[in-house]
């Protein structure tokens, strides 16, 4: 079991409000370079969605179950079928009857991350991230920079968080973006 943590995020490390559905006043900015920078598997999951689970914060869930489930082009077909566990303490069992094959998280999210058996992809979900990066859980980025520097926001690494030694995967261009994927450095 691996865990996955894919996000945009601009150069200067932020990550908040990319597609501006928070309404803070530089958000919106993945969606300023066009639906083709944001649309479809950019970070080459595959099968990753096939045989694992997605793990979704309650308001990236949320926000996702808003739109998903009315798309029907293929990678849609798979963020709709893929089992989501949501990390939650304000919604119940009923409110994740909104979107297919969601359910809520059970205990503690450290301890139900570590007995997870399928691969786990978290996206968005700063507060998930935060403590999946904090527990040392985490085995993978693969992160869509974005060429915007916004001086202000939510950073993926914020200043005084844990240390991590990372190893660089691969890199590539994506549209106005670059996708690079970095995973814990052997020790």
């Amino acid at each position: 079991m691996s865990v996955i943590v894919i996000e945009f995020i601009t150069l200067d490390g932020i990550v908040s409000d990319p597609d501006g559905s928070a309404g803070t006043p530089g958000g919106g900015w993945a969606f300023r370079h066009g639906p083709e920078a944001v649309a479809g598997d950019k970070f080459r999951l595959g099968r990753t969605l096939d045989d694992g689970v997605l793990l979704l914060g309650r308001t990236t869930w949320q926000l996702f179950s808003r739109l998903w489930p009315g798309r029907d082009d293929p990678f849609a077909a798979r963020m709709n079928a893929v089992p989501k566990l949501v990390a939650s303490r304000t919604l119940t069992d009923s409110d994740t009857s909104a979107w297919s094959n969601s359910q809520l998280l059970e205990g503690d999210l450290v301890d139900a991350v570590e007995r997870e058996r399928r691969n786990m992809v978290v996206t968005g979900s700063l507060s998930v991230v935060d403590r999946l990066m904090a527990a040392d859980l985490i085995d993978e980025y693969r992160l869509l920079t974005f060429p915007t520097v916004l001086g202000t926001g939510q950073r993926l690494f914020p200043v005084g968080g844990p240390h991590a030694e990372l190893e660089c995967l691969a890199a590539e261009r994506v549209g106005a973006a670059v996708l690079s994927r970095y995973r814990k450095a052997a020790r």
